[in-house]
C-alpha cells in the first residue's frame, strides 16, 4: 500500500489558515483521497490537553520558553505515535494545521531559543515524519494581527508583542527559501477568493505531482 502524504498549513495571526484547510480538504475529496485533518497543538485527546495548558493565559504563573518549547514537543510526540503515523502508514493522507515549522519560526523565531536544541527535539520526536507539502500563508504581522482582533479573545501566545510575530513570520519565509522543494508561499493578504485560487493552483499541481490526476 502507498504511504499517504503529508500537508501542513502553516503562517502567522491571522492568516486564514482554518479557511484554507478547507479549500485543501476540498481538492482531496474532489481528487477522491482518503484523508484526515487534524491540528497542533492537539490532534488527540491527551494533545488536546496539552494545548490547553499551553494556550491558557494563565497570568498568575508565567510559562517558561523551555516549557512551552517542551509542552509543544510532547504534544506532537503523543500526535504522530497516535494519529499521524497510523493514518500515513495506512494510505491515508493527513492535512494537518501547523507542525514543527511553526515551533521553529514561534519558539525560534520569535522566542530566540536555540534552533539546534529545537531541531534535535524533532529527530526524537518524529524523525524522518517531515510534510510532504508545506503551504505557508504570508501577511504581514500588522495586517494579520488586525484580522485576529476580530476574532475571540487572545490565547496566551496571541497576546505577544508585534516584534514577536514579525520575528515569527521573518522565520516562517527564511525557511521557506532554504526548502523550496518542500514550501508553497502563498500571499495571504489579498481578498480570500484569491487567496482560495492561489491555494487551489498550488494543491492541483501537487496531486497532479503526485500522479493522482493521470
Amino acid at each position: 500500500m502507498r504511504r499517504g502524504r503529508f500537508i501542513t498549513l502553516e503562517g502567522g495571526e491571522g492568516a486564514g489558515k482554518s479557511t484554507q484547510l478547507q479549500t485543501v480538504a476540498a481538492c482531496l475529496t474532489a481528487a477522491g483521497i482518503p484523508f484526515l485533518t487534524t491540528r497542533e497543538p492537539g490532534g488527540t485527546p491527551r494533545a488536546e490537553a496539552i494545548r490547553g495548558l499551553l494556550l491558557s493565559p494563565g497570568e498568575a504563573e508565567p510559562m517558561a520558553s523551555e516549557t512551552e518549547l517542551l509542552l509543544m514537543f510532547a504534544a506532537r510526540a503523543q500526535h504522530v505515535r497516535q494519529r499521524i503515523e497510523p493514518a500515513l502508514a495506512a494510505g491515508t493522507w493527513v492535512l494537518c494545521d501547523r507542525f514543527t515549522d511553526a515551533t521553529r519560526a514561534y519558539q525560534g523565531g520569535g522566542r530566540g531559543l536555540d534552533l539546534s536544541q529545537i531541531e534535535a527535539l524533532a529527530a526524537w520526536v518524529h524523525g524522518d515524519c517531515w510534510p510532504d507539502l508545506t503551504l505557508l500563508l504570508d501577511v504581514s504581522a500588522v495586517q494579520g494581527l488586525a484580522r485576529a482582533e476580530k476574532r475571540s479573545a487572545k490565547d496566551r501566545i496571541e497576546q505577544e508583542t508585534l516584534a514577536f510575530f514579525e520575528r515569527v513570520r521573518a522565520h516562517y519565509l527564511a525557511q521557506a527559501e532554504a526548502e523550496p522543494e518542500r514550501f508553497r508561499v502563498i500571499d495571504a493578504a489579498p481578498a480570500e477568493a484569491t487567496v482560495t485560487a492561489q491555494v487551489k493552483a498550488t494543491v492541483d499541481a501537487f496531486l497532479a505531482q503526485e500522479g493522482v490526476h493521470d
